[in-house]
């Protein structure tokens, strides 16, 4: 603990010290920036680290990655400003700059609801509108943009496509936690990425016009707005709704854009850069998949309802799914009926479960030969059933009346003969509520007289 607190309060002193040095030493010195701005990265991401904990894991998981491949960019992007390095040096450390983006969209609006587990479909929501969204807004700015730049087309597309990307993660976190959090640690989530914006823009607006300058004050920038974003997690924040998922509206804008674009280089080729269409491409990549991953999601969570109203043994319908059908039957004209066999628990105990259980199955069966077609059959459990059937009272008699004939013969099941009955409680719907306990009773009487149905 005192440990985490004096990395805590190293933090300020070694961004300032970063600061001081590089306000007088007049040029970049290389253990300045090279050393002590990475070194200051480090520290943020090890404090990210010791403030994990299962409640919180995929919070801290990801906005550690997110901030190690930033600080990755910043080393490689550091040391080719001192040493020549491959010519392809700053594509890959602005790479590893705009990965940031995916992980920081899936951590941090978890940040108020850490229990969640982490889907697929929120890592491809994360990727489509971090990387897909900001590289494709950033295409359609590229041409005005681009003679600032020499006609530097990859330059041009990493400065803007930075601002880009902070103007989509303050959309996704801010929607979040504007209706989630107060305290502390939003105030210092919203503040970090604000100055991590602010540090973008002012990056580009130097660059465009030609006045930035590696190791000037915008570089601390930065530095500043991780280390906010760091700090927010040592803080506690008042959740005050749960967390909704990434606004469908983001998606499907980045979606369209992406087709929108590849018509347009159909129709105009040479009108954007050749590297804007592998974006494009990936985005609607993903997006298919996407969209395969939720119809498989979806069609095994109707696969789990269904099985969650299913009775195993018999395939009919349970409980709850009768109940359920209960609450609309409400205004309906027809009755409920309630079924319970008698004899049948010495046929367990004589004959075994297995042999129990394959009678179940065929007094199902007899049962739902008699019914009528829009008529609901449902085992309840044990040896009961339930019937809703709709129609006046004659018919819905009349349909008791046959359930109860359907076994006045025997089973006949591995060479066994076996008898069984049932009583039938019979009550004709009225709007009222209490349907299952009146049609309970009903059958209780039934039983008790021996008169197989019994009309409450």
């Amino acid at each position: 603990m005192r440990e985490q607190k004096l990395l805590r309060l190293s933090l300020p002193i070694l961004i300032l010290l970063h600061l001081v040095i590089g306000q007088f030493s007049g040029s970049p010195v290389a253990i300045n920036e090279i050393f002590l701005y990475n070194f200051v990265v480090l520290v943020i991401v090890l404090l990210i680290v010791r403030n994990f904990s299962e409640s919180n894991r995929i919070a801290i998981i990801s906005i550690a990655i997110a901030f190690t491949l930033w600080g990755f960019g910043s080393l490689i992007s550091s040391i080719s400003s001192f040493y020549d390095l491959s010519s392809h040096s700053q594509i890959i450390a602005n790479t590893f700059y705009l990965l940031f983006y995916p992980f920081a969209l899936i951590g941090l609006p978890r940040i108020s609801s850490p229990m969640k587990k982490l889907s697929s479909l929120e890592v491809m929501d994360a990727s489509i509108i971090g990387l897909g969204l900001s590289s494709l807004v950033t295409a359609f700015l590229i041409k005005p943009v681009l003679p600032r730049f020499n006609g530097d087309l990859v330059s041009t597309f990493f400065s803007i496509c930075f601002p880009v990307a902070d103007l989509v993660l303050i959309t996704v976190v801010g929607t979040s936690f504007l209706t989630q959090l107060r305290g502390k640690r939003s105030a210092f989530l919203a503040l970090g990425i604000l100055v991590f914006t602010f540090s973008d823009f002012h990056f580009l607006w130097q660059s465009v016009n030609g006045t930035y300058r590696f190791g000037s004050f915008v570089d601390n920038g930065w530095l500043i707005a991780l280390a906010l974003i760091g700090e927010s997690l040592w803080h506690r924040g008042d959740i005050t709704s749960s967390q909704k998922s990434v606004n469908p509206i983001m998606l499907t804008i980045s979606v369209f854009l992406s087709a929108t674009l590849l018509a347009i280089v159909a129709l105009n080729p040479g009108y954007f850069p050749s590297f804007i269409l592998f974006p494009t491409i990936a985005t609607l990549l993903l997006a298919f998949f996407r969209m395969t991953i939720a119809l498989k999601e979806a069609r095994a969570i109707g696969e789990e309802r269904i099985l969650a109203r299913t009775d195993e043994l018999t395939g009919l319908p349970n409980r709850r799914k009768l109940i359920g059908e209960l609450a609309i039957f409400t205004d309906k004209d027809g009755a409920l009926l309630l079924l319970d066999l008698d004899g049948f628990k010495p046929i367990n105990d004589s004959h075994g479960h297995e042999i129990g259980d394959i009678v179940l199955q065929q007094v199902a069966g007899r049962f739902s030969r008699a019914l009528p077609n829009d008529a609901l059959l449902a085992r309840l459990g044990g040896d009961e059933f339930g019937v809703i059937v709709s129609g006046g009272y004659e018919h819905t008699m009349e349909v008791a009346l046959a359930l109860h004939a359907t076994l006045s013969y025997p089973f006949l099941i591995r060479g066994e003969t076996i008898h069984i009955g049932v009583s039938i409680g019979h009550i004709t719907n009225d709007g009222s509520q209490d349907l299952l306990r009146r049609a309970d009773l009903a059958m209780y009487q039934a039983k008790r007289e021996g008169i197989g149905v019994f009309a409450g």
